[in-house]
């Protein structure tokens, strides 16, 4: 293939596509730069299909290695080993907006990859991911309906900003990333500051307008180098096969879905095909083949009682939310929790609260960050009624996981507010649609019944799309079903003033801005009701924390004096934290944050620290701990490394005939400072602190 290189204007830098050069036996292979920060992506299809398969089996791969930032990888393994969170949360951000466009009945593998190998620490690699993952199968010989174009728009001071930096995005409001062709948007993932529906729906046109040329960009090149798209044979609807199951249970299935509970159709639809099968196979068919025909008949059975007859398949209007279950205070030992039920989804969120050691260290291309608040999803198969091999977080736990976080992130209180580490569990316990949103309502309810002082409660609603050609129609709070069998899942979480996360997928090629803006509406209204019952559970955060959570005491010391408080090598502040038990968590600023559950530990630990950071005081008491005892008096140490001397005179109100008979190695004693001379020896008196305090 002849190297080719295009450029084109794209926000604040030029965005160049590269072919021809590297990985020229893949497929189709494209390298994106955008500033200093380069990433090479390639697609490549397997040759044959696997026997048996009844599923589009493309898997897409994101690496982000650290020479990409000039830099070694931390710890005992000098290598990359498992996918990085970012990196995860990276390859669902290419899958989602290209999977739809694969033709239909495409079973061959495919495996798109995008190699991170350049990062200026300013640009996200994410979006030009996206884009090159669409150029390199555009340009390829697999059958593919792109391209489709990737940006990302902030809202700074009022201003949209198309590819904001790293540090631009810091004072933004709202960080949107937007994935569209030329029929519309197809993907959406987001993250705001309570934005109104307006200026969020204003953020989408302005990228959408803005990745018109990146589309035409890779049509040019298509045109320069582009491969023919080989001919393969799709899996073809048998529509003989097809229209019997259909006759065959039409009527059964119209009973099927008359059943309020998921587990009832479920088991009713299993026995349904178990006798089509007996029936089919002597006929010839596969089990396989009569089983993708029965979803086939189930699928245009749900969507036609929708479209047609204006039914859904639990018998609820197209607005209509599910019975909703608010519960505060539902475990015993944790530090606070909450329990959200929808219908047949159900969320147990679990907060935790730590100190800043608690915190967890991020390291990403762009640099090491520490997180101090973190919600972590989990979806056992107990839930959805199945068995399954129970190992780490799969990506869609990952994914909900940093969704829902995205969408509490606004009403989290700063450090300086709450110096406490958060972190905040979701157990899904059952789930029938959107259990990533149950978990914002369930984690907003386990946030304020810890007493973290979130901004406002927050609530998640998600939305279905049915669209044929003659009609649409707009579902509030989607079932599992409405979700497999529609055409979108929009979800939209936020507060009564404004959106905070949104994530919108396809199963269609694009929807125009019109149909946008009616699913914003229709879901603020969905939102604000879900918001309502939970406030009647609990309507804000306690006045105080649990019991059973960590007090941090918040302590400001002279900057120049935290060399003096951590000591040669940290022995100091470690001596601390061993004999009272307490985190200690010093800043560069001067601010030292004390934390533990035991309250004389903590004022133990506040005084020692006290003594060390702060200038001994003529007049003031201390307790001083016996080091050395002479024939003239004891040498008592009243902070790490500061003693001071007892005379015999000192050390009673009466006559002392021997210093040991009043005092003896190891003592703690009450003490006075009554001076300090030209060379800083400090004088103490046991007696006068006795007289002070009598």
């Amino acid at each position: 293939m002849q190297k080719q290189i295009l450029k084109v204007k794209f926000g604040q830098q030029d965005l160049i596509l590269e072919t021809g050069k590297i990985a020229k036996q893949a497929n189709g292979s494209v390298t994106v730069q955008y500033g200093g920060t380069v990433v090479l992506v390639t697609a490549c299809m397997s040759r044959e299909v696997r026997e048996g398969r009844d599923f589009f089996p493309l898997t897409v791969e994101c690496q982000e290695k650290t020479y990409a930032a000039g830099r070694i990888p931390g710890g005992f393994f000098k290598r990359e080993g498992r996918p990085s969170e970012s990196e995860i949360l990276n390859a669902r951000l290419i899958d989602r907006p290209i999977r739809p466009l694969f033709p239909k009945g495409l079973l061959n593998d495919i495996q798109v990859m995008a190699v991170v190998l350049s990062s200026d620490g300013e640009n996200d690699p994410d979006i030009l991911a996206v884009i090159g993952a669409s150029a390199a199968l555009t340009i390829s010989d697999i059958p593919f309906n792109g391209p489709v174009a990737s940006c990302r728009v902030a809202w700074i001071n009022n201003e949209f900003i198309l590819n904001p930096t790293y540090a631009e995005l810091e004072n933004s409001d709202l960080n949107v990333v937007v994935a569209a062709n030329r029929s519309g948007v197809i993907m959406l993932e987001s993250e705001a500051k309570e934005v109104s529906e307006d200026t969020y729906l204003e953020a989408v046109k302005f990228g959408f307008e803005n990745l018109l040329p990146i589309i035409s960009i890779q049509e040019e090149l298509k045109k320069l180098c582009g491969k023919e798209k080989v001919q393969i044979k799709l899996n073809k609807v048998d529509t003989v096969l097809e229209q019997k199951i259909e006759e065959l249970s039409k009527e059964r299935l119209n009973e099927v879905y008359k059943l309020a509970k998921k587990e009832e159709r479920e088991e009713e639809v299993s026995a349904l095909f178990k006798e089509l099968e007996a029936k089919l196979v002597a006929e010839g068919y596969a089990s396989s083949d009569i089983k993708m025909r029965l979803v086939e008949v189930e699928k245009k059975l749900v969507r036609r009682k929708i479209l047609e007859e204006n039914i859904r398949e639990d018998g609820r209007s197209f607005k209509e939310v599910r019975p909703i279950d608010c519960e505060v205070s539902v475990l015993p030992c944790t530090h606070g929790s909450g329990l959200f039920t929808r219908g047949q989804t159900q969320s147990l969120a679990i907060t935790t609260l730590g100190t800043g050691e608690d915190e967890q260290l991020v390291e990403a291309l762009e640099g090491e960050k520490r997180k101090s608040f973190m919600l972590h999803y989990s979806f056992p198969p107990f839930s959805v009624g199945e068995t399954a091999p129970v190992r780490g977080p799969g990506r869609r736990e990952i994914g909900h996981g940093a969704l829902a976080e995205r969408a509490l992130l606004a009403v989290m209180p700063s450090k300086e507010e709450f110096p406490y580490t958060v972190r905040v569990v979701s157990e899904i316990l059952e789930s029938n649609g959107s259990s990533s949103m149950a978990t914002v309502c369930a984690a907003t309810l386990s946030l304020m019944d810890a007493g973290v002082p979130i901004k406002d409660a927050v609530s998640g609603i998600a939305l279905g799309l049915i669209k044929e050609t003659e009609k649409t129609v707009i579902l509030t709070d989607i079932a599992g079903i409405e979700d497999h069998f529609g055409d979108m899942d929009f979800k939209v979480a936020g507060t009564k003033n404004g959106i905070t996360a949104v994530q919108m997928d396809l199963k269609i090629d694009g929807i125009d801005l019109e149909l946008l803006k009616a699913c914003l509406s229709q879901a603020t209204e969905g939102r604000l009701f879900i918001l309502d019952k939970m406030n009647e559970a609990l309507a804000s955060p306690r006045g105080e924390l649990s019991s059973l959570a960590p007090r941090i005491e918040v302590l400001r010391v002279n900057p120049e004096k935290i060399g003096e408080l951590i000591g040669p090598g940290g022995k100091t502040i470690k001596s601390i934290i061993a004999s009272t038990g307490v985190s200690i968590d010093i800043k560069d600023d001067g601010v030292v944050l004390v934390g533990s559950t035991n309250a004389s530990k903590a004022e133990e630990a506040i005084r020692m620290i006290k003594a060390i950071a702060e200038d001994i005081e003529v007049g003031r008491i201390y307790i001083g701990k016996v080091k050395r005892i002479m024939n003239f008096g004891a040498f008592c140490e009243i902070a790490p490394r500061k003693e001071g001397l007892v005379h015999v005179s000192e050390l009673s109100s009466r006559f002392v005939k021997s210093v040991e008979e009043v005092v003896k190695i190891g003592d703690e004693i009450k003490v006075k400072v009554i001076g300090i001379d030209e060379l800083g020896r400090i004088n103490l008196s046991r007696k006068q602190a006795e007289e002070a305090t009598s």
